[in-house]
């Protein structure tokens, strides 16, 4: 699952991490990249909301703050109950709010699977640029995510047929043919969230989680893929 839970900030403007935690739980995923996540922040109680969705699942946290203003955190994190290991997490070049990625190599059964996690910017050639260092050998264009099986997760603030987009369906596979909008999460008419993979992986389904909950738990909703490793 890929999910932008807003700083834990409902469309109601109620703060509730265990809210997006019942969401994630609804659907029984084994790995979530979450993004827009508030660590210490006075705006939203100085919870750790990465920490206490993890906690409220029973999983482990992998959080990288983007920014940090003092002791307040801000940014991305890959959250599962299975054997991982934090790889590498950095920042992207970016243009105003500063932008990062993570990767998490998770352990299934005999097989590892990678997952880089990221929140692209606003501005076009932000994340052309930003889409560039993603697909260079610091990360989705290493020897250890092209020999192994790997998803490339977030929200890329960009939808299918965008130059970002693009840049990044030149490399790998993506369910570009199935709509599934996930913003604004009460009317969604926009696929920013998406999820694509190397051909280690054979994508079984994708879909939009569209429950009453989740419209209201963020301002976008969430996207479950689920996946089959190839021999």
């Amino acid at each position: 699952m890929t999910y932008n839970v807003h700083s834990c900030v409902g469309t109601d403007r109620c703060i509730d991490p265990k809210r997006v935690a019942d969401v994630i739980a609804s659907c029984d995923a084994d790995v979530i990249a979450l993004q827009e996540l508030d660590v210490g922040r006075q705006r939203t109680q100085s919870i750790d909301q990465a920490e206490a969705i993890a906690e409220h699942l029973q999983m482990r946290s992998h959080f990288h703050p983007a920014f940090n203003l003092e002791e307040e955190l801000y940014g991305d994190a890959v959250l599962t109950a299975h054997r991982s290991e934090l790889v590498r997490a950095g920042p992207l070049p970016s243009i105003g709010e500063p932008r990062g990625a993570l990767w998490v190599e998770i352990h299934i059964a005999d097989r590892s699977v990678n997952v880089v996690n990221t929140h692209l910017g606003l501005r076009r050639r932000e994340r052309i640029a930003q889409a560039n260092a993603l697909l260079g050998d610091d990360w989705l264009g290493n020897e250890r995510c092209v020999d192994k099986p790997t998803a490339f997760v977030g929200d890329l603030n960009a939808v299918p047929g965008s130059g970002a987009f693009e840049r990044f369906s030149d490399v790998l596979f993506s369910a570009r043919v199935q709509r599934c909008p996930t913003f604004p999460s009460r009317f969604p008419i926009l696929q920013l969230d998406h999820v694509m993979h190397n051909g280690w992986l054979q994508l079984l389904s994708i879909e939009t989680v569209k429950s009453g909950l989740a419209r209201l738990a963020s301002d976008h909703l969430p996207l479950l893929a689920r996946f089959s490793v190839k021999a």
